[in-house]
């Protein structure tokens, strides 16, 4: 039987002892809560259900973010992103609650208020690392009796996929103005040639052309090493990829030369990075570049007379260069063959990122 006894004028003590589980107590407001509690512990050991909520209902959410942080984020690949993230929910008031506190509705309606703000992608990755949390604290760190709030609500659904191709006729260098009678059109030819002689950089160039001749990501293209480049063979070899398989990226007489190049103009240094930069520091610096590249063009809109087009250099991001170089290499390899070039694994994935104009389509018809 347990035991109730008062603690001052205002709280009452359960304790629970019983052979073959850890002794429990907890301390309430009234002697009701108290019974109340005591005869549901009670009623599960008896029935060989019960686990222990200690761990659960001391533990506050940001006291399982730092330990998340320090023991298991430094195994994973996106470190730096999952950190950022694990900031943002420590600043947050709901990092205050009790782990067995945390209900489904706390979660919804953090869901809900960054909707109104971010993407659907970028909230749902939020909130598939809160699960991960949960479920790590659940199985590891002895919260058997946790249940995890975010499996319980309704996911985000992403609407981010992209379309948009880039730079179709790279020898036009006529900026595309419209009439005042005209429709505006989508971005078509010179994107890629304005963003190069728009950038202070002196290896983004380098970095944009390997882009869209090999379909590599940002971050594969940072990872790149001299020791595993073979010239000869015109094979570029990535250990490490986003999927955790390696594979060989076969490079075009372009690609090749733009590593010659970069052979040519490097210093000679212990460093065996290709492109001695971070993502990041890439990302930045094709946004800049593309920022510019559309206000030179809109003032030479302005200077003829005529209305900027407005699809051309607007929404551009650098891993549309991915979404180019695969629709471009599409129309060379067979799909079994492309996937292995992208590092695809599953054909429907890549088909996010195979984006045929119809107007080539219809020339295939003829």
């Amino acid at each position: 039987m347990a035991t109730i006894r008062k603690r001052g004028a205002y709280q009452w003590e359960a304790q629970i002892r019983k052979r073959g589980f850890p002794a429990q107590s907890k301390t309430f407001t009234t002697r009701a809560e108290a019974d109340a509690w005591a005869k549901m512990v009670e009623s599960e050991m008896s029935r060989g259900v019960w686990l222990s909520r200690g761990e659960a209902e001391s533990t506050t959410l940001f006291d399982a973010l730092t330990r998340y942080q320090k023991e298991i984020v430094p195994n994973k690949k996106g470190a730096i992103k999952e950190k950022s993230v694990i900031r943002i929910f420590m600043g947050h008031p709901i990092s205050k609650c009790f782990m067995a506190g945390i209900r489904s509705s706390d979660i919804a309606k953090l869901r809900d208020d960054w909707l109104k703000t971010y993407a659907p992608a970028t909230v749902l990755r939020r909130i598939a690392l809160l699960s991960h949390v949960f479920n790590v604290s659940r199985k590891e760190w002895g919260m058997e009796s946790l249940v995890n709030p975010v499996e319980l609500i309704r996911k985000p659904q992403p609407n981010n996929a992209r379309t948009r191709r880039v730079a179709d006729d790279l020898r036009a260098d006529i900026p595309k103005c419209l009439d005042s009678q005209e429709e505006p059109r989508k971005a078509s030819e010179n994107e890629i040639i304005r963003i190069i002689r728009a950038t202070q950089s002196k290896i983004l160039p380098s970095i944009i052309e390997l882009a869209l001749e090999t379909a590599m990501r940002r971050n594969e293209i940072v990872e790149l090493r001299w020791r595993y480049i073979d010239l000869d063979k015109r094979v570029a070899h990535l250990p490490n990829t986003k999927n955790g398989d390696p594979r060989d990226v076969p490079l075009s007489t372009k690609a090749v030369n733009v590593f010659k190049y970069m052979q040519s103009s490097e210093k000679k240094s212990s460093d065996d990075r290709v492109f001695k930069i971070s993502g990041d520091a890439i990302t930045g610096a094709f946004e800049r570049a593309v920022r510019k590249a559309r206000k030179q063009y809109e003032n030479e809109c302005g200077d003829a007379g005529k209305i900027p087009n407005t699809g051309y250099l607007i929404d551009l991001r650098f891993h549309d260069l991915r979404h180019e170089a695969t629709s471009r290499l599409a129309d060379i390899f067979h799909m079994h063959e492309l996937t292995k070039i992208t590092g695809h694994k599953d054909p429907r994935m890549l088909m996010r990122y195979y984006h045929p104009k119809a107007e080539d389509l219809a020339k295939k018809l003829d």
